[in-house]
């Protein structure tokens, strides 16, 4: 699509990126491109079938959020929470998700119980079935739908965003096996938000995010270069 002038809006560029953008993103969270990996233009425009500018684009994006860092002389790599950081993402959750927990109360509603409850099961079959990739992506689904319940539209996408960034600081620094949160976890939580007792449940979260940081290893990862063709073939061309 064109403006009158016969220019590509930026609305119009946005768009074409937003394919490589959510499938580097997904590839991050999900762990398959681990903290440190390097992201290198050249191998990713190939793999995109795009320019190297538009990798650029997209890459300038994820710096935007923090998922990469962008440095000069060294490019673009996964990006690495220091120790500090990682303990303040999960404090900040820990804060925003329990704080708004009142307003999730009030306007809780029983088809949000039976959605939450499917996405525990989905977890739970995940773990069962060793896929990490899934067991990732549906745990931050409990917290974001979770959140989103209360109608407050800028809390809900600011818990994504720290939920991305939280599956940064577990790929570098959980243990192998960890995947996402514990689902009896999300169990106790359900359960306490269906008797709507705000004290118990307000505590059990806070517990939550506690044994996730009291569960990580801080020690770093060492750089990386995936696969890029295995991890993304079936998206080369899509943006074109």
């Amino acid at each position: 699509m064109k403006s009158e002038t016969g220019q590509r809006t930026a609305s119009d560029l946005h768009d074409k990126d937003e394919p490589i953008y959510q499938a580097l993103m997904n590839a991050i969270v999900e762990h398959q491109l681990p903290p440190g990996s390097k992201l290198p233009e050249e191998a990713l425009s190939e793999v995109f079938g795009v320019s190297r500018t538009g990798i650029r684009k997209v890459l300038q994006r994820l710096a935007a959020v923090q998922m990469i860092t962008l440095t000069p002389k060294r490019g673009a790599h996964v990006a690495t929470p220091g120790v500090d950081e990682a303990r303040d993402i999960f404090r900040t959750r820990s804060l925003m998700e329990c704080a708004n927990l009142p307003a999730v109360l009030e306007h809780l509603q029983p088809p949000h119980l039976v959605a939450l409850s499917g996405l525990i099961e989905q977890e739970k079959q995940a773990h069962e079935d060793r896929d990490g990739s899934a067991a990732i992506r549906l745990s931050a689904a409990f917290h974001i739908q979770l959140q989103a319940i209360s109608g407050n539209q800028v809390l809900t996408e600011m818990v994504t965003r720290l939920t991305q960034r939280s599956s940064l600081v577990i790929a570098a620094y959980g243990a192998p096996w960890q995947r996402g949160c514990r689902c009896d976890d999300h169990d106790r939580l359900l359960q306490l938000l269906r008797d709507r007792k705000l004290q118990p449940l307000s505590k059990a979260l806070q517990h939550h995010f506690d044994h996730i940081v009291s569960s990580l290893h801080f020690e770093r990862s060492g750089e990386t270069l995936p696969d890029f063709s295995r991890l993304f073939s079936r998206h080369k061309g899509a943006s074109s």
